[in-house]
């Protein structure tokens, strides 16, 4: 924009100097008089009537005639003529002032005319993005009017599902996804681009109906990278961390080798790996059969689908709208809970604080905006801990938020608390789940550091 500015107001005073310089300094004369010169010839004529006298072509009487005749001429020829009073010699309309009149209206002019025939907006960076923002929605809408005139185009319907999504509008493409019909169960993409819309909408759970939708997209391609990923973080949350180091090791396998998201993929199995207990390097779960432990070979049609390059366009396209738009609190909901997924801490805990109010009225984001604080801290204690008894106190049974407050009572010597909470946990746990099986360990062990043993065996 300073660069475009700066060529117009440089090409502007070019034009300027080119046009007023005649006006301001005239061309001076080239000094030569008419009178002077009509002396000079008169002057020569006389010289030829005395050389014409001298040799006798010419008598002294018409000699002296001839002489007198000229002079005549060259007084009458030399004589200064009368003044004419020009009419415009007291004009308004002098050289400078007619020159200031140009200086001021040819950048006036200029600037109108490009306000009125060029693209102004087309400069301005945060316009320009309006501009395109707008024009992709009028295309949305077009293609919702044509398939509600025709409704049997399960390909529109689900590419308009796709463009409500990335638009944030999320209830509009869920019901575009709902008239796809078949179609999205035979494509592992609209599969997995579903599954991750009622995962949103459900504050970001993946369990249910969209681990259901990836289940079925990873038997469609058992190497979809999205599927993969959403498997490896549903497992991950429901303390399965063998299956989740499985999942985002097969993930890993399709990632460029060094790149930041398979960096970021190494991380989160190390993660899953010392949860497990596992060994370094060493948590593939056994399969059946010769090839147990063996990872299944790349399919080259698995990253044809939403390839983490995409994932991450998609990111940074919606920080940029919420930096437009910063009044969206779901929308920042949304980026802080992508930032803490792709292991970009810091920037979701900005996402977080920008969504305000809809964080603290919610017990599902208090949670998680207490364990994202958690994690970078090392503890829960202090402001953590205020999350989940926040979220305690909009719902006393949410599962994680009692966890939390177990795990920090745990950790402080508070065992009669801590076995309070997974005792409430338990409540809200199928019986006999792995969960429940885990979380009755961890009672028993807080009941033998009090002394109680099994005599306070917990009751679900």
């Amino acid at each position: 924009m300073t660069v475009f500015i700066a060529s117009a107001v440089l090409l502007t005073l070019l034009a300027l100097a080119w046009l007023v310089r005649p006006l301001l300094w005239p061309a001076r004369g080239t000094g030569i008089s008419s009178q002077r010169l009509n002396a000079s010839i008169y002057r020569d004529q006389l010289e030829t009537l005395d050389r014409d006298l001298a040799r006798g072509v010419i008598s002294a009487a018409d000699c002296e005639a001839s002489k007198d005749e000229l002079q005549l001429r060259l007084l009458d020829d030399t004589e200064e003529p009368a003044l004419v009073q020009s009419g415009n010699q007291h004009s308004f309309w002098t050289s400078r002032r007619t020159a200031v009149v140009i200086a001021l209206l040819l950048p006036l002019g200029a600037g109108g005319m490009y306000w009125w025939l060029g693209t102004p907006d087309a400069i301005d960076p945060v316009a320009a993005h309006k501009a395109a923002e707008d024009q992709v929605s009028q295309m949305i809408d077009k293609l919702a009017a044509r398939l509600k005139e025709k409704p049997d185009d399960p390909k529109g319907w689900a590419m308009l599902a796709r463009s409500y999504k990335v638009m944030g509008r999320f209830p509009e493409a869920e019901q575009a996804f709902l008239k796809a019909g078949d179609l999205i169960n035979t494509e592992p993409d609209l599969l997995v681009d579903y599954a991750d819309l009622l995962a949103v909408r459900a504050n970001n759970n993946i369990e249910g109906k969209p681990l259901e939708l990836v289940t079925k997209a990873l038997a469609l391609n058992p190497q979809h990278p999205m599927g993969l990923m959403m498997s490896g973080v549903a497992a991950y949350r429901r303390s399965d961390f063998k299956l989740a180091v499985a999942q985002w090791e097969k993930l890993l396998a399709v990632l460029d080798p060094g790149s930041p998201d398979a960096q970021q993929v190494e991380a989160d199995i190390a993660d899953a790996r010392a949860k497990a207990g596992l060994p370094a390097g060493a948590a593939k779960i056994p399969a059946a059969g010769a090839d147990a432990g063996k990872l299944p070979p790349v399919d080259a049609a698995a990253a044809a689908g939403m390839t983490p390059e995409k994932i991450n366009q998609m990111v940074e396209g919606l920080a940029a709208r919420l930096k437009a738009n910063p009044d969206d609190l779901a929308g920042w909901v949304r980026l802080a809970r992508v930032y803490k997924t792709q292991g970009r801490m810091a920037e979701a805990e900005a996402a977080f604080e920008k969504a305000g109010k809809m964080v603290d009225k919610d017990p599902d984001l208090l949670t998680q905006y207490a364990d994202l604080l958690a994690t970078r801290s090392g503890t829960i204690e202090g402001k953590p801990l205020a999350l989940v008894n926040k979220a305690l106190a909009l719902n006393p049974k949410h599962p994680i938020a009692l966890m939390l407050a177990a795990s920090a009572a745990y950790k402080r010597a508070d065992y009669a608390q801590a076995i309070s909470h997974w005792e409430k946990v338990l409540t809200v746990l199928p019986p006999g789940s792995p969960d429940a099986k885990q979380v009755e360990a961890e009672i028993a062990d807080a009941r033998s550091k009090t002394g109680l043993g099994l005599l306070g065996k917990s009751k679900p």
